[in-house]
């Protein structure tokens, strides 16, 4: 076992100044990683909008009117030819979203197919389909599914006023159920939905003191989009989110960090200092399910620019 952190050790760490944590971070991360590689993901929306759960933050919720049309499960064919061009692209890991509550068996058939046959073409594969049982998280390992995605989102303390469709339990169930399914397990959270840095702290401690930490920790800054409860809300200190990345590192050495959705909203420089903190893993591909991500050809400049090297 991990030694668990509390949360006063975590909060220590966080009030340290910018250059300290940005140090201790780096000084982390190149004792576990290349210090200028980056792992490359794609994501994909196989199954799109009418979702019934009311997440504040999602333009797929059913509750809110944001413009995203309702789309059926995508053909076998059509995830295959996606995966193929995200493959000639430079990435490594093929991720596939669905807007579900959770998957019906009928429904897991199908993805379980798409996994397989991604799995061929030689990528890492991910899916994140909603809330699983313990036998569905078991089927989607046997089709060779690598990692399940199932994000926390916030502290258990901020959870509620974001979902109440939900509970917070449900998420850390559903993590135990792919983790005792042998899958490895991504997992992370939002930042800017109006929580403060006490709830980011926690969400990430919660995070560092599961049994095992997540292999995978996406950390999203919010898309305001509108027609979603959260369309108005303040944009997060650019500082602030700097500080989440570092702290992820620090609390979970071995697990790669990804600058996760809002990059098209982050100046280079701020994404400069995110992988200076130990950020080690991005998407990449122009669309996030359904919102806007910065253009390939951009990150590719970027990447020339600060030295970076995608992780083959």
């Amino acid at each position: 076992m991990h030694p668990k952190w509390t949360l006063e050790q975590a909060k220590s760490i966080f009030n340290l100044p910018l250059n300290d944590i940005i140090f201790e971070a780096q000084t982390i991360h190149r004792k576990h990683f290349s210090a200028s590689k980056v792992q490359i993901s794609t994501l994909l929306s196989i199954k799109t909008g009418s979702c019934p759960e009311n997440c504040s933050y999602c333009p797929q919720s059913a509750h809110y009117q944001t413009g995203v049309k309702k789309e059926p499960l995508m053909s076998l064919d059509d995830v295959l030819k996606a995966a193929k061009k995200a493959k000639e692209s430079g990435a490594s890991r093929f991720c596939m979203g669905a807007a579900w509550r959770g998957p019906r068996d009928e429904d897991l058939e199908q993805v379980c197919a798409m996994v397989s046959e991604v799995k061929k073409l030689g990528l890492e594969t991910c899916v994140t389909l909603g809330l699983l049982t313990d036998g569905q998280a078991l089927k989607l390992k046997e089709a060779g599914l690598d990692f399940y995605n199932h994000n926390i989102d916030t502290s258990e303390d901020f959870y509620d006023k974001i979902i109440t469709t939900r509970t917070f339990q449900d998420r850390i169930d559903t993590l135990g159920y792919v983790r005792k399914a042998g899958l490895k397990v991504c997992s992370g959270g939002i930042i800017g939905m109006g929580e403060d840095n006490e709830d980011r702290i926690q969400m990430l401690v919660t995070l560092a003191n599961l049994d095992k930490p997540p292999e995978s920790v996406p950390i999203n800054k919010l898309i305001r989009i509108p027609g979603t409860p959260l369309e108005g809300q303040e944009e997060v200190d650019p500082f602030d989110f700097v500080k989440t990345i570092a702290l992820a590192r620090i609390l979970m050495p071995k697990s790669y960090i990804r600058l996760s959705a809002g990059r098209e909203q982050m100046s280079d420089e701020m994404q400069a200092l995110c992988f200076l903190a130990g950020a080690n893993s991005i998407f990449y591909g122009e669309k996030l399910l359904t919102a806007d991500n910065p253009i390939p050809e951009n990150d590719r400049l970027l990447f020339k620019r600060l030295g970076l090297e995608q992780l083959q």
